[in-house]
């Protein structure tokens, strides 16, 4: 064993035993005769550096994943990350960019050769970063979701859903990014709050002179308006039933039309129909037959079907249109208007509803045993809140946009002919095959096909993940597939509940037979301490790695855990990574206080440490109970709090204080050895939580090999539990509290020789602790109360301290006066709560009993306090 350092070195400790983890394959798994644990972790973009969230889902995997791999389970944690396709092609856009090159001036191939040059460059940071938070990963089994196994797979799906009718293409409105010139999945949306104008125009009916007034916050699309609609009960519009109007600018006749979508108490009541441009104009659109007219072009200029403003910005068009209503006598008023407007997540532009040739993928049948499965239990989400959302969404489930405007990500497999027609094959050769089975004296050749320039949305590879991850696609009645799936539990933050972890177990249904994992837990999102989610632009956000070179890796992950329950929201203080560090460095004192104690092996073994010994046992137990039930329950941060409290209260203030022998005095070896045994248990139940310095300190406690790593080591037991001995050390940690505060009022100094008389029935067995840790010269048995004595109360039982010659008569007696004064009225609160009939009648009947309890104890205080004014001679009323 080496030199015990006096303060304990995250970074020497992180960086030696991680090496060592990973040198002896110790992350590793394959499949065997053991039970399997899985995880897999839900793939980080390959473009992304690690950030606060990522700290917090992966530190928790990470824990359950240890806890697993100690208890004999073949625990398999898969890494990967996601090839992101918006993401990354905008970065690889903007390197062009810089390096003067405009993607439209490269092929397809030459593009996609600078993208994968630039992901092999960029594309591991941040598993390596994972590393040095200590994710006990097998990087053995890392997957990429661009690699050629994972992509034949997504083509594969691709095809067998369009062959099942579940993959087809449509014309529909879809979330437009007119800067990335894409369609964009609604989890790829956020919305903002921006200062926006609400423009009120008036629209004429046609042959009247009679005008409707209508507001909107979009007035460049007042050239596509095809309709004026008002809900049908709306009294005041009756007499424009069969009417039309004239669209401003445009002097277009459109018809006003009755629907029962629009709010006859908001605005006016009427509402201008675009349903080019607005998913709810769309609908009504449809309801009522009307003409679309795209009035902007796929940049977000304005196009040729406006009539006006050709080739200019919308923005700068809103403007421009506001002062040529105002001009034309349209504009009635324009006023200030808060409202959201949803932008892109990857490029941040004002996303345009679009109508759009898009390939979807049907979800009403898929969803179906997504949602049964979910309200029936077989998947469980933790918390279960989450569950109604859940509900809402998949009853309420809309088709799936899956095609993107991209060139980095899965080619879609939909090969067309020149006259338009097209086929969904998985090679050019597959396609003409086709197209000849389709087509009576088919002349096409390979040369005439063109193949979809779309990719799939990047999520329509990641739902595949826990079945990809394992090759579920390419061999599945493969060793792995079988093995490891399904998954027992994913760990991921509820945004994308449904985005990913519900289409994820659709695919699971679908192409196995069953659900992808047992369990979910939800994540809260990590925030500052005013609320705030963190964020690079809001600049409050720190740099995980800068917090590990400060306060140590297992810090770090103490502090994250700390106060995140799942599901709900991290407050972030660097203060938790302070109070985590902390709490290394006092399990390093402890082990370092231990090995410091020299040991003489011809003592016998103090009745008081036999105790201890007995106590902690117990204590142990009760903890480690209270731990596998939190981890059940995937309360990570109350088993955390409990190993905590365990480790911290419980074993260095308590039970380290009784064994712990005198100064410069050796110990006993039993005693020792007990100890040591203890210490190795505490450091199991850190492991997960703090794996480096529990390895650290497990080395120190033996010679150890590569099959004696506490990384392996078995979790504990939980052995039985003696009730009667931890309500009797209880009371005995009450009676030592009592007589340190009595040193500490009346200024005796901490180890100054007193005695303690006991007055009423208390058991012996604890006397060896209470005369240790209150250094007490003796305790005894009393049947009155001593005069010029200090006393409280425990449970019933008197104990007296006699004070002769060590205080001031006078200063205690005004303070025992004062003393009695506050406890009786407190016994008069407690009394008066009591006599009300309304509280009695309806409080709880622990409530009551913890009422009545604090009576009987201020009425024993009451007496103790008067016996020992007595005692000091003195009356009192």
């Amino acid at each position: 064993m080496s030199e015990i350092a006096k303060t304990y070195d995250p970074t020497s400790a992180e960086e030696k035993w991680y090496k060592y983890w990973m040198e002896h394959g110790y992350f590793h798994s394959e499949p065997d005769d053991r039970e399997p644990y899985t995880i897999v972790i839900p793939p980080p973009n390959v473009t992304g550096v690690l950030h606060m969230g990522h700290m917090l889902n992966n530190t928790i995997q990470d824990v359950l994943i240890r806890r697993a791999r100690m208890q004999g389970k073949n625990a398999c944690w898969v890494a990967g990350t996601d090839h992101a396709s918006i993401a990354t092609e905008a970065k690889v856009v903007k390197k062009l960019a810089d390096e003067g090159i405009k993607k439209w001036d490269l092929t397809r191939e030459q593009f996609l050769e600078h993208a994968w040059e630039w992901t092999h460059k960029h594309g591991g940071i941040i598993l390596e970063q994972l590393k040095k938070l200590g994710a006990s990963c097998d990087w053995e089994r890392t997957r990429f979701t661009m690699e050629d196994d994972m992509s034949e797979a997504v083509i594969d799906v691709f095809i067998d859903l369009h062959a099942k009718g579940l993959v087809y293409k449509g014309h529909r409105m879809v979330n437009w990014d007119p800067k990335a010139l894409t369609a964009v999945s609604d989890e790829e949306v956020y919305h903002k709050e921006v200062n926006s104008k609400l423009y009120h125009v008036r629209y004429q009916i046609e042959g009247t002179h009679e005008w409707v007034t209508i507001a909107t916050t979009r007035p460049e699309t007042i050239l596509g308006d095809t309709a004026i609609c008002i809900n049908p009960e709306d009294e005041r519009y009756f007499h424009l039933k069969g009417k039309r109007a004239i669209v401003p600018m445009a002097n277009r006749s459109v018809p006003i039309i009755f629907d029962d979508y629009v709010d006859k108490e908001f605005g006016t009541g009427c509402l201008k129909v675009t349903p080019a441009h607005d998913i709810n104009d769309y609908e009504i659109g449809l309801r009522h037959g009307l003409e679309i007219i795209d009035t902007l072009n796929a940049d977000g200029t304005m196009s040729a079907a406006a009539g006006f403003y050709l080739g200019e910005d919308r923005f700068i068009v809103r403007k421009k249109i506001a002062k040529d209503l105002a001009a034309s006598g349209h504009l009635v008023k324009e006023e200030d208007y808060v409202t959201k407007v949803g932008c892109s997540e990857r490029t941040d532009a004002v996303i345009e509803p679009r109508l759009s040739e898009q390939w979807f993928v049907k979800m009403s049948e898929l969803a179906k045993p997504a949602l049964e499965n979910v309200l029936n239990g077989n998947v469980q989400f933790h918390p279960n809140k989450f569950i109604n959302t859940y509900k809402y969404w998949m009853e309420n489930v809309r088709d799936w946009c899956i095609s993107r405007q991209l060139w980095w990500g899965q080619q879609i497999p939909a090969w067309y002919a020149p006259d338009g027609e097209y086929v969904v094959a998985k090679t050019a050769e597959a396609a003409l095959d086709q197209f000849k089975l389709k087509i009576d004296n088919c002349t096409l050749s390979i040369e005439n096909l063109k193949q979809d320039e779309d990719v799939v949305d990047t999520w329509f590879s990641s739902w595949l993940w826990p079945i990809s991850v394992f090759d579920g696609f390419k061999n599945p009645d493969g060793k792995d597939i079988n093995y490891y799936y399904p998954t027992n539990d994913l760990v991921t933050a509820p945004e994308i509940l449904f985005f990913w972890v519900a289409r994820m177990v659709m695919a699971g249904y679908e192409y196995r037979g069953e659900l992808p994992f047992r369990n979910v837990y939800l994540t809260g999102i990590v925030r500052d301490k005013q609320g705030r989610k963190m964020s690079k632009s809001l600049g409050n956000s720190p740099d995980p790695l800068d917090l590990i070179k400060q306060f140590g890796a297992d810090g770090v992950r103490v502090g994250m855990l700390l106060s995140s329950p799942a599901g709900n929201d991290l407050l972030f203080d660097e203060g938790l990574c302070l109070q985590g560090r902390n709490f290394t460095n006092k399990v390093w004192n402890s082990f370092r206080l231990i090995q410091g104690w020299e040991v003489d092996n011809s003592l016998k073994q103090p009745e008081e440490s036999r105790i201890a010994i007995e106590w902690f046992r117990s204590r142990f137990s009760v903890a480690l109970a209270e731990m596998d039930d939190h981890y059940d329950r995937f309360r990570l941060s109350d088993a955390l709090m409990s190993v905590y409290k365990l480790v911290w209260d419980d074993f260095c203030s308590w039970y380290l204080e009784i064994v712990k022998p005198a100064f410069e005095q050796p110990i006993d070896p039993k005693t020792l050895a007990e100890t040591n045994a203890f210490l190795g248990d505490l450091l199991k139940l850190l492991h997960p939580f703090t794996p480096f310095i529990a390895e650290e300190i497990w080395d120190h406690l033996g010679e150890r090999t590569v099959q004696d790593r506490i990384i392996i080591a078995p979790w504990p037991k939980a052995g039985k539990t003696d009730a009667a001995l931890l309500e009797a050390f209880d009371r005995a940690m009450n009676v030592i509290m009592e007589v340190r505060k009595v040193r500490n009022e009346k200024q005796l100094g901490p180890k100054a020789p007193l005695q303690l008389l006991v007055k009423g029935k208390v058991d012996a067995m604890m006397d060896p602790v209470i005369a240790k840790l209150a250094f007490l010269e003796e305790i005894a048995a009393t049947e009155n109360a001593p005069a010029n004595a200090a006393s409280f109360v425990i449970k019933g039982a008197e104990f007296f301290i006699p004070l002769e010659g060590l205080i001031d008569p006078a200063e205690e007696r005004a303070k025992l006066e004062k003393e009695l004064e506050y406890t009786r009225g407190f016994l008069a609160s407690v009394e008066k709560k009591l006599s009300n009939e309304r509280f009695v009648s309806g409080a709880p009947a622990q409530v009551l009993q913890l009422e009545q309890s604090k009576k009987a104890d201020a009425e024993g205080k009451i007496k103790a306090l008067e016996e020992q004014l007595a005692a000091l001679g003195i009356g009192h009323g």
